[in-house]
């Protein structure tokens, strides 16, 4: 079900400025009333202070109605509830009844399932998973694609935030189903880089100017935002910034959790992260994704990757 953008307003804070979680703030702060952020290196908070949000010392003081989260993992989420710093300590403080934490980041479908319903039931929390596709320039540009799941109500209560940050919102079901979406988003996008880049790689040993590949395939079926979006770090070979190699890895284990606990183990998917897993071992998990053509071009000369 794609969502519109109208329900009630609601306080907002935003947790985790990071590539991701900083263009999201800006975007949030120009659309909202108010905002609060928080970020664990408080400098990274710069930028959306100066747009007007409000700096929040500790997740207890950033405990607002709606907490949107945008870290990396589900542990990182979890720490930010305990504690005299906590976010629960924060609502209890604040008087806030059935707060909703939205988790932006990639995290295990079957876990964040798992916590939504331990909270409900212990501390009547409403977790939603809105995990994102778009990667930095949609976020810079408020245009993501967000996959969502969760308490239907509380989903489109949230309808006016997700509007300042996503072009496109759509409802994916019951808790964790938003994670399953973006699950197979991420065996596509991986997917695209790995052909992309053994399309290039097989071009330049017979001689083919790289940059008229990426003109060619840009004009043809083979077009993406992928390919959109990457084809300036292939041309310039700058993989620094962008999604990185390791969280690509782990989105995929993710993945393969999804299929195996559905009895439907994919061969696409297992060759995928054998060639993410190389690119991380060989040292450049830190680099964008897109650097695995950076250990496909090592594995066809013989090098170790």
């Amino acid at each position: 079900m794609v969502m519109t953008s109208h329900g009630p307003r609601r306080s907002v804070s935003l947790l985790g400025l990071g590539p991701m979680g900083a263009p999201m703030a800006a975007n949030l702060v120009r659309r909202l009333e108010t905002l609060t952020v928080w970020n664990r290196t408080p400098a990274r908070a710069a930028q959306a202070v100066e747009l007007g949000a409000r700096q929040a010392a500790s997740p207890a003081e950033a405990a607002r109605d709606v907490v949107l989260t945008v870290l990396p993992d589900l542990p990182q989420v979890e720490a930010l509830l305990p504690g005299a710093d906590g976010l629960l300590e924060g609502w209890r403080g604040n008087g806030v009844g059935e707060p909703i934490l939205v988790v932006h980041g990639t995290v295990s479908p079957v876990a964040v399932r798992t916590l939504a319903e331990d909270l409900w039931r212990e501390h009547r929390i409403r977790l939603v998973d809105a995990p994102m596709s778009g990667g930095v320039p949609g976020a810079e540009r408020g245009t993501l694609s967000l996959m969502v799941g969760g308490h239907q109500q509380t989903v489109e209560s949230l309808a006016p935030v997700f509007a300042a940050v996503a072009e496109t919102v759509v409802y994916m079901g019951a808790g964790g189903s938003g994670q399953l979406a973006k699950a197979c988003n991420q065996v596509v996008v991986a997917g695209t880089i790995a052909a992309l880049c053994e399309a290039l790689c097989l071009a330049e040993h017979y001689g083919l100017p790289r940059a008229d590949l990426l003109a060619a395939l840009t004009g043809g079926l083979a077009a993406s935002e992928v390919l959109k979006q990457k084809s300036g770090s292939w041309l310039r070979g700058d993989f620094t910034g962008g999604g990185s190699a390791r969280n690509q890895l782990k989105d995929l284990m993710f993945a393969r959790e999804a299929e195996e606990s559905a009895g439907a183990p994919s061969e696409v998917t297992e060759l995928l992260l054998r060639q993410f897993s190389r690119m991380v071992a060989g040292g450049d998990g830190d680099l964008d994704h897109s650097g695995l053509i950076r250990t496909i071009a090592s594995a066809r000369a013989g090098e170790p990757s």
